[in-house]
């Protein structure tokens, strides 16, 4: 359904010198350099995949959905959405594709929400019992008619995302494009907005493509995940296989013995060189741990071996912890092995 090939997008950006002799010179002559936003990204969404696209700032994630929305032509490479270049093909792509911009509006700030509404019905030639359904589930979802009869521009930044998901779930589109879409929203409302995409992929077969800095977001609506960090592509595949990458992780265990916490402590940490542990709820213990130096196998066989466990369980690794690690020093692919 989406597929990206090399795709690359450069822009010329002006420089100026600090100080007012530099702000002065910049008049008379205007020195540039190229950026690179977007470097050589490869990827594929098959139909009815539900893909979170995430990257740390600036690293080119909102500039790729631009490329895919037609919006912005690439450099180089080439960008598909059912088959049809967006940049080449904007109206017909338009039609097939839902949009919301965390920051930027679809909707005409002169009119109210019923009103827009009532204007995309006909631009994208939604039969009327699509639209009554449509309208009838943003209704009990996303309580449209608190919205009232408010102009769009004088919305808080909540309602009007509100309004801005409807709009972009009206026609039934094949494909959605949200980048932080749940932003200014209390967690009721990302909720709803969680199952109302749920239900379109669900129901309808709807593509997703999401940017969130919101990992709920990510957990509660993807099953897998595209990597940005500095323009390219990390990491590629499954939501399980990018926890699996986790260089680190935890073990929780309790004890039936007379040691107390600090005794336990200090033991684990004995046995475990480089293991780090510290006290967790109702007198348990919590152990963070390097997967290269050490294997759940082994850390397990150590607790066996110099407690009386009286249970003992793995949480899953942290999503935000993983993302860090990427962020901060990944390369293509560069998957750790993980003992086990």
């Amino acid at each position: 359904m989406i597929r990206a090939e090399a795709l690359t997008k450069e822009f010329r950006q002006h420089d100026v010198k600090p100080g007012l002799l530099g702000g002065l010179g910049a008049l008379f002559r205007r020195e540039h350099r190229l950026v690179r936003a977007v470097d050589g990204v490869t990827f594929t969404v098959p139909a009815g995949a539900k893909v979170a696209y995430i990257g740390p700032n600036g690293s080119g994630k909102s500039t790729t959905i631009k490329m895919l929305t037609g919006v912005v032509t690439p450099t180089s490479g080439r960008c598909t959405v059912g088959g049809l270049e967006p940049y080449r093909h904007r109206r017909r792509n338009a039609r097939r594709i839902g949009v919301v911009f965390g920051q930027r509006s679809q909707l005409w700030w002169d009119l109210s929400v019923p009103d827009a509404l009532r204007i995309l019905q006909r631009i994208y030639e939604v039969p009327d019992p699509v639209y009554r359904r449509n309208l009838a589930l943003f209704r009990e979802l996303l309580d449209l008619d608190a919205l009232g009869t408010t102009r769009v521009g004088e919305l808080s930044l909540g309602q009007r995302m509100r309004a801005e998901i409807a709009a972009s779930l009206l026609h039934d589109p094949a494909v959605v494009f949200w980048d932080e879409p749940t932003i200014g929203l209390d967690l009721a409302f990302k909720r709803a907005v969680h199952e109302l995409l749920n239900r379109a992929n669900r129901e309808l077969g709807t593509t997703v493509l999401l940017t969130s800095h919101d990992l709920n977001d990510i957990a509660a609506i993807c099953d897998s995940t595209v990597i940005l960090s500095g323009g390219r592509v990390v990491h590629e595949g499954s939501l399980r296989a990018l926890l699996d990458r986790a260089a680190h992780r935890y073990t929780i265990f309790g004890h039936a013995g007379t040691l107390g916490t600090a005794e336990t402590i200090r033991t684990v940490e004995e046995a475990l060189p480089g293991v780090t542990a510290t006290a967790a709820d109702e007198g348990r213990i919590r152990l963070r741990y390097d997967v290269a130096r050490w294997s759940s196998r082994e850390v397990l066989a150590t607790l066996l071996t110099r407690f009386e466990v009286t249970d003992c369980y793995a949480p899953e690794p942290d999503l935000q912890d993983v993302l860090g690690e990427l962020y901060a020093g990944g390369t293509p692919d560069d998957a750790r092995a993980v003992r086990t």
